[in-house]
């Protein structure tokens, strides 16, 4: 049955008997005529029809997204996918996307996959004016036996909607779209690279389609899925990175939109790091506040391991509060961790690790690296994984980082290879999920 959290109507518009009703179980919501939707132009086919209380008729909730309904549109001009070796992130896009509308007044419309291909969107729509957009990053993996994974596609999913939720565009039912992104992905698998280290980006993408100037939520949207096939995000592979520690820019501050993954965050940080780039440097480590407190990394997480007295060895990470995207790879990497300490041991961590999410500044590392105990720093997201970092400049002088032989730490490296192992399906574990064809069935 499909969620009914999408939009609601305002309790004080609806009877007695009607806001009692929606405490109940509603059935699955049958077909209606198609509606139109401002902003985007929805293809013709079948529509969902609000619940209505069975007493009064009226309206008690907007309906969901229900996969049963999907509309298949085969591309009859397939084209062929080019070698893996001539795959630049994000350039080259499969066959197919997913599009499925929104409005205030019809909930979520019918879900269509069909051949990729512009959006149609009027000027005046409010993403282009006021950056009603938010995304996510997902993988998907081929294995050797020919099927199909993706990575923990519910945080994803939960991050959406808490994305969503910020900048007043609608909630969705989570497994309902991660059945359709499922059927997308398989309609398009042979678009996966078999290689090592490469897969297919997907990129789910809400946007504001109101076509209406003016501050204020908006009344249409449309949420669509697109995918790439990439190979290691760096040029270089897994080659350390250096990073630019200023304090010129801030990319977040409490009480913003930091921890949520929105497109109006990823902009500013350009400018950024094309200076830092012009000095030298991959990325920027970026600081907060007058004791240049660590947050993120470019646009990862950040993990940090110093050595204790006892030999102890901590990893840190800067704790979310409302400055630092929750990376799904952060929670991996967190979560692994903290099985090894308990006993789920993991080949290359150390047998005595402490696993902190706490507050870091940059005092605390240039004193770490100048006693020697500073042992490693990475940063951690969907489309790098792991990223190993060799140096940090900070206030006009570089601060080296250990790295190991193969060109990053052994924690980084220990994470790294069981992150990936699950991801391709050689360690069987529940955060991997095997692609299957449910949607279109009642």
């Amino acid at each position: 049955m499909p969620s009914l959290r999408s939009w609601r109507l305002p309790a004080s518009s609806l009877s007695s008997s009607t806001r009692l009703s929606t405490s109940r179980t509603l059935p699955r919501l049958r077909p209606l005529a198609n509606l139109h939707v401002r902003g985007y132009k929805a293809s013709s086919g079948r529509q969902p029809q609000p619940p209505r209380d069975i007493m009064t008729g009226e309206i008690v909730a907007l309906p969901d997204i229900d996969p049963s309904l999907v509309k298949i549109q085969d591309n009859p001009k397939r084209k062929t996918p080019p070698p893996s070796s001539k795959l630049v992130f994000g350039r080259t896009f499969t066959d197919h996307m997913l599009t499925i509308p929104w409005s205030s007044a019809s909930g979520w419309g019918t879900p269509e996959i069909k051949p990729y291909g512009p959006l149609v969107l009027d000027p005046s729509c409010t993403v282009f004016h006021y950056a009603f957009t938010t995304f996510e990053g997902m993988k998907a993996y081929r294995n050797e036996d020919g099927t199909v994974r993706l990575f923990r596609p519910d945080k994803n999913m939960a991050r959406l909607n808490r994305s969503a939720s910020r900048i007043a565009l609608p909630a969705f039912d989570g497994e309902a779209l991660s059945q359709l992104i499922q059927k997308l992905v398989l309609m398009d698998s042979e678009w996966i690279p078999k290689e090592k280290g490469y897969s297919l980006y997907i990129r789910p993408t809400m946007i504001g389609t109101q076509n209406a100037l003016g501050v204020g939520p908006s009344s249409d949207a449309l949420l669509f899925v697109i995918c790439s096939p990439v190979g290691p995000y760096y040029a270089s592979g897994f080659k350390p990175v250096q990073l630019l520690a200023s304090t010129k820019y801030v990319r977040a501050a409490p009480g913003g939109t930091g921890s949520y993954k929105i497109g109006a965050n990823y902009a500013p940080g350009v400018v950024p790091q094309s200076e830092a780039a012009k000095e030298g440097y991959s990325q920027n480590l970026w600081l907060y506040g007058d004791e240049h407190e660590i947050t993120e990394v470019g646009t990862m997480n950040l993990f940090v391991s110093f050595k204790k007295p006892d030999g102890t060895v901590e990893l840190a990470t800067p704790p979310l509060d409302d400055i630092v995207l929750p990376g799904v790879t952060r929670l991996s990497v967190l979560e692994l961790a903290r099985e090894h300490v308990k006993g789920n041991k993991i080949p290359g961590l150390p047998e005595k690790l402490e696993v902190n999410e706490r507050r870091m500044v940059m005092a605390e590392i240039v004193e770490a690296q100048k006693n020697g105990t500073l042992l490693e720093i990475f940063g951690t997201g969907t489309a790098a994984i792991v990223s190993a970092v060799d140096r940090i400049g900070f206030q006009g002088k570089d601060i080296p980082i250990p790295v190991g032989p193969d060109g990053m730490g052994p924690i980084a490296k220990a994470v790294l290879d069981r992150v990936v192992g699950i991801q391709t399906g050689e360690f069987e574990h529940e955060w991997s999920v095997i692609a299957k064809d449910t949607v279109g069935k009642k």
